[in-house]
């Protein structure tokens, strides 16, 4: 097999363009972080038509935009114009979350006999949620860009080092993060890691999807190929074992609108309000999880991940404003996180979190975008 020609960028515009492939990267400054360090927009032009800009500052995706059958592009995902439209509103926003994504309850679990303690960020749910009151979402990441001739994929790895007590938990954690757009029009996303102590670890990615790009995402349609999900309590924590979705609002086993039950009684699902819940994907191994289309487009998520975070975005806020000004709706944009399942440090009978020394986390996501 011959080596892959791979190009590093590192300047302001590193002008690597692959003109047969029709394929580019390149970068500019993207503002200061609150914390003082200053962020790089990369922009990755696929093949296939879709364009993606992200920044180093937590890999957040800024613009995503994906064409339809004529090629005509719509930015799917919300975005800001400097990280302090992420620092004044909701700090998740299409980031790397990291190092346990979604709640533990309390903030507190027990590893190996010791008891730790990890800020709690989600006062209202008494819960550390996505890392704690710092997650990885709110770090710049070292970033390089690269694009293959021979297979025409663009992309960018992020890699960052977290120390042993980076929010309470424990280990030195070396972390890659790697995001590559295929000529297909798939944004695949590989996750590495590893420890110097046992650790929990879920890592994910908060993108935010509306497949038409504007109104509300109450009447796309979503597939989520799953049988069972978890039943939570008033602080969204998973209780008793994964439930049944049949002839419940959680079943979206076969094609149906997402505002369809999105307001039904269900006390479990009132409790988001909407749903912000986790489903247990049928099945092993890299495979789909679930759908969503739109008028003209549609996302694909494949994962080897055993749980699915379906967020309908009920705490988005209308006087939110995002790229541009425009105006942010609240269940405007839904998140479809491929993770492991909430709370499992405390959960034995869930899928184990913990990454030991001398064992490598490794899991993928796709999210494939096609024309309808």
């Amino acid at each position: 097999m011959k080596k892959l020609m791979m190009v590093a960028l590192s300047a302001a515009f590193a002008g690597c363009m692959c003109k047969d492939c029709k394929t580019s990267v390149s970068s500019a400054p993207f503002g200061e972080t609150k914390y003082g360090e200053k962020a790089t927009l990369y922009t990755l032009k696929g093949k296939g038509g879709l364009v993606m800009d992200v920044t180093d500052d937590g890999g957040k995706v800024v613009n995503l935009m994906v064409p339809d059958a004529k090629g005509e592009l719509v930015d799917v995902t919300i975005g800001f114009d400097s990280p302090s439209g992420w620092e004044n509103t909701d700090p998740y926003f299409g980031a790397i979350i990291g190092r346990y994504g979604n709640r533990i309850a309390e903030g507190k679990f027990s590893l190996d006999g010791k008891d730790y303690t990890v800020p709690v960020s989600d006062k209202d749910h008494n819960a550390a949620l996505h890392g704690g009151k710092r997650g990885w979402d709110a770090y710049v990441w070292s970033a390089k860009t690269f694009a293959c001739k021979e297979s025409g994929n663009v992309g960018i790895v992020f890699e960052k080092a977290f120390p042993d007590g980076e929010q309470g938990f424990p280990g030195n954690v070396k972390a890659k993060v790697t995001y590559t757009i295929t000529p297909e029009n798939v944004w695949r996303i590989d996750y590495e890691a590893t420890t110097d102590a046992a650790t929990p670890l879920n890592l994910t990615q908060h993108v935010y999807f509306n497949m038409n790009g504007e109104g509300t995402i109450l009447d796309q349609e979503l597939m989520i190929d799953a049988d069972t999900f978890l039943a939570v309590d008033k602080n969204l924590a998973p209780v008793g074992a994964p439930k049944s979705v049949a002839q419940t609002p959680f079943d979206f086993r076969a094609f149906r609108k997402v505002g369809e039950s999105i307001d039904d009684p269900d006390e479990v699902l009132q409790f988001g309000p909407g749903y912000d819940h986790n489903w247990c994907l049928n099945g092993t191994g890299f495979r789909k999880a679930a759908e969503l289309r739109g008028e003209k487009r549609a996302v694909e998520v494949w994962t080897d991940q055993p749980g699915l975070q379906f967020y309908a975005g009920n705490f988005i806020k209308d006087a939110w404003t995002m790229k541009g000004g425009r105006p942010m709706v609240r269940r405007g944009w839904l998140a479809l996180e491929t993770q492991h399942y909430p709370n499992s440090p405390n959960r034995p009978d869930f899928p184990s979190t913990t990454l030991r020394p001398g064992e490598t986390y490794k899991t993928s996501t796709e999210y494939r975008f096609k024309a309808l």
